[in-house]
């Protein structure tokens, strides 16, 4: 197979370690970038080698590219998807799929009537650490899953992101900005979700950005910033999430699992390392539990190199376009139940995605000759 050649659209902040990693695989190629601001990709292509600097319109329909890396801020997601899925490309973008669920609906429309591939992140999922809880929930070493807690808690961006003002427009917050990453890594060990009920509130209607290079300037929250979500999973397990920019300090976990047998402290799904630690009925202190799957490192793109592989063998991608679709829909679900004071029943179904094979390790040929095989 000839290296699938990779169009990248967003070049801020995100953007560096996809260039870095993707260097790493040989049936990964990125040939162009582009960015609104012309001097990032400009920067970019320097940095990293890339031949071809274009606009994102002429990025997203050139015939020399066949995947598109949608690295653009969440509002722009959907429009940019479907333009290059509409010109026959693949798409793998950055979470969330979609602003609404309407948009991912469509998104996923379109990819089967132009049958293309679209993917998205997060793919921490898939890191060391996350893999190796899903093989203890799955061999039982805590029994039946009973319930989950997951939790992200801080005080916003404004104090450091260049430029914040997206995390408190619709289609951001902390749910929409986190969520992807606490849902997924809970749908990859407990299963799909069934439905959710939920609790919101905006705190703080204005902030101040004190870094640079907005110092000053003010910006009107249009979104909940704190969420409280109770989940339903279809296998009967029970769970909560919070989100919030709206706490200044916490000592809570970031995922916990309890189950008929021992609880589980899952890693933060932000990262794909990390140290689970368990422990079993009986037992009288956490253990330290040995991470024994690759991809511990800072990883992001191996969601998108599992997608090439499944065009290149016919076989699924697990950061799929219907789980990102699925979280998604819970993740609005929890908004709209909150409004509605009332449960929601998520419409959008997906699997539960394939664990990684067991021996897989971290290195670029590695990916191919294992997966290969599944």
């Amino acid at each position: 197979m000839e290296p699938v050649r990779i169009g990248v659209v967003g070049c801020g902040n995100i953007s560096g370690i996809y260039f870095t990693n993707l260097q790493r695989y040989p049936l990964a190629r990125v040939i162009a970038c582009s960015d609104l601001d012309i001097a990032k990709a400009q920067a970019a292509s320097q940095t990293y080698g890339i031949p071809m600097v274009l606009a994102p319109d002429d990025l997203v329909t050139h015939p020399d590219v066949d995947l598109v890396l949608n690295l653009t801020v969440p509002k722009a997601h959907a429009s940019v998807s479907l333009m290059a899925m509409r010109a026959r490309k693949h798409v793998y973008t950055e979470k969330p799929l979609a602003v609404s669920r309407q948009q991912g609906s469509e998104l996923i429309g379109v990819a089967t009537s132009q049958n293309v591939r679209i993917g998205s992140a997060p793919d921490t999922f898939l890191g060391g650490s996350h893999q190796t809880c899903r093989d203890l929930i799955d061999s039982g070493a805590i029994g039946e899953p009973v319930g989950a807690a997951a939790f992200m808690l801080c005080h916003g961006h404004e104090t450091w992101h260049p430029s914040p003002e997206f995390y408190y427009e619709i289609g951001g917050g902390p749910m929409m900005d986190m969520g992807p990453y606490y849902l997924t890594a809970l749908v990859n060990l407990l299963g799909p979700i069934h439905r959710v009920t939920g609790a919101n509130r905006i705190t703080f209607s204005e902030r101040i950005i004190t870094s640079q290079p907005k110092h000053g300037r003010v910006i009107r929250v249009e979104t909940p910033t704190h969420i409280h979500g109770v989940m339903e999973f279809a296998s009967g397990a029970i769970g909560s999430i919070i989100t919030s920019f709206d706490v200044w300090h916490t000592t809570l976990p970031r995922i916990e699992i309890w189950g008929t047998e021992g609880s589980l402290l899952v890693p933060d799904p932000n990262g794909f390392g990390g140290t689970p630690l368990m422990m079993r009925r009986g037992d009288r202190s956490w253990s330290e539990v040995p991470v024994t799957r690759g991809f511990t490192s800072n990883s992001r793109g191996v969601g998108l190199v599992d997608m090439i592989l499944g065009i290149a063998t016919g076989g699924p991608h697990r950061a799929s376009g219907a789980l990102a679709l699925h979280v998604l829909d819970a993740m609005q679900g929890f908004n709209d139940a909150a409004d509605a004071s009332a449960h929601y029943d998520l419409v959008h179904r997906t699997e539960r995605p394939l664990p990684l094979p067991a021996g897989l390790i971290a290195e670029a040929d590695g990916l191919w000759v294992v997966n290969a095989g599944t």
